[in-house]
């Protein structure tokens, strides 16, 4: 695991840096999750490992620092993966981003785009209004998740049969994970969906089959965006069918006809 500093702070984000031939695709997690959690499975399987793939855990997360005194916003994260991308070299590169994390992927989108080759979203969140873990998380002040919300939601997650989930999110910041909610709640504008039309390069988003019917399944494809489904699968396609994931990707990457 490497590590990058942020500029203007002693806090570090921690990445795994797989090489590969094929173009650099970054992955970017969702709420509650880590890189280095979600996605070592996905990314090892045959149809991705030629490219080069990098792992990133948000600040907040996983292996990352977790400092109280940032502000977790969707635009914050971009904003320092922005210098991340640069210290990298990255002249050309993919993105992938899951839920919260195609927000934050999208952002960060906006502001590389003469560097961005092709973006491959799952689920990911366009519009503002979160979901319902986000909500539940953001009908606490954050004083009160931070005492007992967290722990709360952990528990309530363990007990459903969510286990993936209930052990990434307690290597989370409960601060970051609080105001990760806020903001993917609060949206910003341009909204990410207005991004993502506008952005000119091969766009895919990506459906588990049990989170079907989705009114975006129909509409996506008349704004130019490509669409994939995953079987087997629901919002945590990572972890219910990394293979399946792994080849939507993949097929995302190669929109044009193309292999990179």
């Amino acid at each position: 695991m490497q590590d990058f500093m942020l500029r203007g702070s002693v806090s570090r984000v921690r990445y795994h840096d797989l090489p590969g031939d094929g173009i650099p695709v970054l992955f970017i997690h969702g709420l509650g999750c880590a890189g280095s959690f979600d996605y070592p499975t996905v990314v090892s399987q045959p149809l991705l490992a030629g490219y080069r793939r990098i792992l990133v855990d948000l600040l907040g997360t996983g292996f990352s620092d977790k400092p109280d005194d940032f502000g977790y916003t969707i635009s914050d994260h971009a904003e320092y993966l922005v210098d991340f991308v640069m210290s990298l070299a990255l002249d050309r590169f993919a993105l992938f981003g899951h839920s919260l994390g195609g927000a934050i992927a999208l952002s960060l989108a906006d502001r590389c785009r003469d560097r961005l080759a092709r973006i491959v979203l799952s689920e990911a969140n366009l519009d503002s209004g979160g979901g319902l873990t986000s909500n539940a998380i953001a009908a606490f002040s954050e004083r009160n998740f931070v005492d007992r919300g967290f722990h709360e939601i952990i528990e309530e997650n363990q007990q459903t049969g969510n286990d993936m989930w209930a052990a990434s999110c307690a290597l989370t910041s409960p601060v970051a994970l609080y105001r990760g909610a806020q903001s993917v709640i609060a949206g910003t504008n341009p909204s990410w969906r207005d991004i993502l039309y506008s952005l000119d390069c091969p766009k895919t988003f990506i459906f588990g089959e049990r989170s079907l019917p989705a009114a975006d399944l129909r509409v996506l494809p008349k704004k130019g965006v490509h669409v994939e489904v995953v079987p087997q699968a629901g919002h945590s396609m990572a972890w219910e069918n990394p293979k399946g994931l792994a080849n939507a990707i993949q097929n995302g990457l190669k929109q044009d006809g193309r292999k990179f």
